[in-house]
């Protein structure tokens, strides 16, 4: 527990703190997952740019500071003492620097804080505290107990001349209460340095932080590197393991919002503009568990929905793929979806969880591309309540409630898109910044804008397509470029949120779509794997042999329930 809590600590450390919007150069009329994803990725990096500068500044001013008392400290002792006695302790000086001019590369038992030069050219990673030193640093700040506290961490150095510094790192690691409990080695790829040394010690936070800057001071070492802190590698982003930490997860983004931007069509309505706040106030007090809570929309609103609705309605049965139509119909039968007012999304979360496991929550906005892509590994679905502004009902810059509910609920209930909607949310668990972006292009050019193949004929299944008729005619004609989908080739294609996309990727199947996702998403560099356990709602990232046993062993359960159903279908009937 206390790593999940360090680990979402730093990520609350390096957090979005900045609008996605006009104001920050970002105009578009439409939103887009992709862009959002890589502004996040620009911002984070920002972020972590400016916090680590400022715990840099603060590290040197600490240690200019303790400098200058030690220098004030000793001039008062000197001004004390006779002549004779103040010659004795320069002469014992001048011989201690001779010593350590001699013995440069003996590594000091309790060094003074040392704070590299930010101009050392041959140790990039060194130049003053690294990311994962600054997490380090504020957690042993919070209290004496955590300043004490033993943690286990991985450093990595790099040895210049051979195994034989090995012993002066291992006699550091002792000199600093500390114990290695792994320790491997092999010879460098680097110029210059012979051996990379992973070590793993348990060590009070103080003292580690004391060990690595002890070990920099030694030029027998190229470089020194603190990987990470309680087994969580502070680099990885946190991700949830757990659907009530989706609560976590609920960073914005914004992006022509009518406090925002003049163009928008509710910019010059104050009520509409008061109406977005108080239903986004009411989605920012949502926690889990909580049931959904109910929008009484207004005449307008229902008006808006009315309008859209009957369009879609009317546009679907020729251009929408089946498993859409056949959901949008179920939803008429259950009254869910009639034309005089908007659902609820209580009322529509519990439809879908009767039919594939998916239910929704309330956004108070648009998320980060990593937040809401995270929602989908749990089959959850973050969803706006807001409307769009009357004065352009047929096209939206920002998704909204009416998006969502015509666009995206028919098909999480449908199992075999439900089921490839959570695989795209599972890959983003534990995913880089550059691998987000690459997910998110990919559901851009299928949850989005995605079409596929039935009986000859190109349907469209893309929530963004089935919402926005002007684009949905768009996309069937015969104007754009129609590719096959293949999720390494969509992954990298460039998209167009000003104007219509002028390529398009047509999928054979739903099927087809999931196995070839499933074969690029195999290739990502996430060392770890993720699989959900409906039971518990969580996560559970494979990387033990019991995991994987017990994962085995339910897998056998299903097998054998399987051959079993099998067999009986074979019989015939009495």
């Amino acid at each position: 527990m206390m790593a999940v809590a360090a680990a979402q600590k730093n990520r609350e450390m390096f957090a979005i703190k900045k609008s996605y919007s006009i104001e920050n150069g970002y105009p578009s009329r439409r939103r887009s997952l992709v862009d959002d994803a890589r502004f996040e990725t620009i911002v984070v990096k920002q972020t972590k740019q400016t916090v680590l500068d400022e715990a840099r500044a603060k590290a040197n001013d600490s240690s200019l500071e303790r400098s200058i008392l030690q220098a004030q400290e000793q001039h008062q002792q000197e001004d004390k003492l006779p002549q004779e006695v103040q010659q004795t302790v320069e002469d014992q000086d001048n011989d201690e620097e001779e010593i350590r001019m001699v013995a440069v590369d003996e590594l000091p038992q309790k060094p003074e804080e040392h704070v590299p030069s930010a101009n050392d050219e041959e140790k990039e990673d060194d130049a003053g505290l690294t990311e994962e030193e600054v997490v380090l640093q504020n957690a042993a700040s919070e209290s004496p107990e955590a300043e004490k506290e033993v943690v286990r961490a991985a450093v990595v150095v790099r040895l210049r001349d051979g195994m034989g510094s090995l012993g002066r790192i291992l006699k550091a690691v002792e000199g600093y209460h500390g114990t290695v409990v792994h320790l491997e080695s092999r010879q460098s790829r680097s110029d210059g340095i012979a051996f990379d040394v992973l070590m793993k010690v348990d060590m009070a936070r103080s003292n580690l932080l004391q060990l690595i800057r002890s070990l920099r001071q030694t030029q027998s070492f190229g470089s020194v590197s603190l990987l990470s802190e309680n087994n969580v590698n502070v680099k990885a982003p946190w991700f949830p393991k757990h659907a009530s930490e989706l609560d976590n997860c609920n960073h914005l983004m914004t992006k022509y919002e009518p406090d925002l931007d003049m163009n928008h069509p509710g910019f010059a309505d104050q009520v509409y503009r008061a109406r977005r706040k108080e239903i986004a106030e009411i989605a920012f007090a949502y926690r889990y568990g909580d049931p959904i809570p109910h929008i009484d929309y207004t005449e307008t609103e229902n008006k808006t929905w009315a309008a859209v609705f009957n369009r879609v309605k009317e546009l679907m049965v020729k251009h929408a793929c089946s498993e859409y139509i056949a959901v949008f119909k179920k939803l008429e039968n259950e009254k869910i979806f009639v034309k005089e007012r908007l659902p609820q999304l209580q009322e529509m979360s519990d439809f879908l969880r009767r039919n594939t496991g998916f239910t929704l929550r309330p956004a108070a906005g648009l998320l980060t591309a990593r937040d809401f892509l995270a929602s989908l590994a749990f089959r959850i679905f973050q969803s706006t309540q807001y409307v769009r502004h009357i004065n352009s009902p047929y096209h939206t810059p920002e998704p909204d409630c009416i998006h969502e509910l015509l666009g995206h609920m028919p098909l999480l209930a449908d199992p075999s898109f439900a089921q490839f909607s959570q695989e795209i949310g599972l890959a983003s668990l534990g995913a880089s910044d550059e691998e987000i972006e690459k997910l998110s292009t990919v559901y851009w050019f299928t949850v989005e804008f995605g079409l596929c193949k039935e009986k000859d004929e190109v349907k469209a299944y893309g929530a963004g397509l089935l919402s926005a008729y002007g684009e949905l005619l768009h996309a069937i004609s015969d104007k754009p470029e129609h590719r096959a989908f293949d999720p390494a080739s969509t992954a990298v294609q460039p998209y167009q949120d000003q104007e219509y996309q002028p390529i398009y990727y047509v999928a054979e199947s739903f099927e087809d779509a999931k196995e070839k996702f499933r074969r690029w998403v195999s290739t990502m560099s996430r060392p770890f794997e993720v699989r959900f356990n409906p039971h518990t709602e969580r996560v559970e990232v494979l990387d033990s042999v019991d995991k994987l046993d017990t994962l085995v062993a339910q897998l056998n359960t299903e097998l054998l329930h399987l051959t079993n159903a099998i067999e009986k279908l074979r019989q015939p009937f009495c």
